[in-house]
């Protein structure tokens, strides 16, 4: 395990030898989530994570948490927030993908339909609205501004490492948990 920027980690070969002691909690989106996650992970996407807070502290005080998302990047983000709650919990080196890459097993919800990964709507969505702007650009010269306005929000991102399109694309229903899915994996955390 180790700490950097007040978030604690833990890689791959620790969590796959351990993951019997952890509560594993997977904040990505539910499409993301049926597509594939550690056995054992509970759903609780980042974007309820205040929601889930007071459970999630109950769940702490009995085993650790591990925080999982697809790269390692959303479960840094809900690892913070979850320390701001003084809850202590770690964020897996390399997410879910890290995980299948090297072998270990994953569930998946064959009945669910399943949503992009958060990465490739991004793409799609950033790369839509760049021809978009070009092709209007064409007849109405101040419409390559949205292609300007996408590519600063592109370094924008990859700078601070944050992605304001990525918070907007979760908001939308398909990547939305149903509510009594969330209020049942939250029963089910409480026991």
């Amino acid at each position: 395990m180790s700490a950097s920027a007040s978030v604690t980690t833990v890689d791959i070969a620790r969590a796959a030898e351990h993951l019997h002691h952890y509560t594993v909690i997977d904040v990505r989106t539910p499409g993301e989530y049926a597509a594939g996650h550690l056995p054992g992970a509970h759903n609780i996407p980042l974007d309820h994570l205040d929601a889930a807070l007071p459970t999630l502290k109950v769940t702490a005080a009995r085993a650790g948490l591990l925080i999982v998302c697809a790269s390692g990047n959303r479960s840094g983000t809900a690892c913070a927030q979850l320390a701001a709650a003084d809850i202590p919990a770690a964020s897996l080196t390399g997410g879910t993908a890290a995980w299948a890459q090297q072998g270990h097993p994953v569930d998946r919800d064959d009945r669910a339909a399943t949503s992009w990964p958060m990465e490739r709507q991004v793409r799609l969505a950033a790369g839509s609205l760049v021809v978009a702007g070009l092709a209007l650009g064409t007849r109405y010269r101040r419409a390559r501004w949205l292609s300007a306005a996408v590519g600063s929000g592109l370094v924008f991102s990859a700078v601070t490492n944050t992605c304001g399109m990525a918070v907007l694309l979760a908001k939308l229903p398909h990547n939305q948990p149903r509510t009594a899915d969330l209020d049942a994996t939250l029963a089910a955390l409480g026991r």
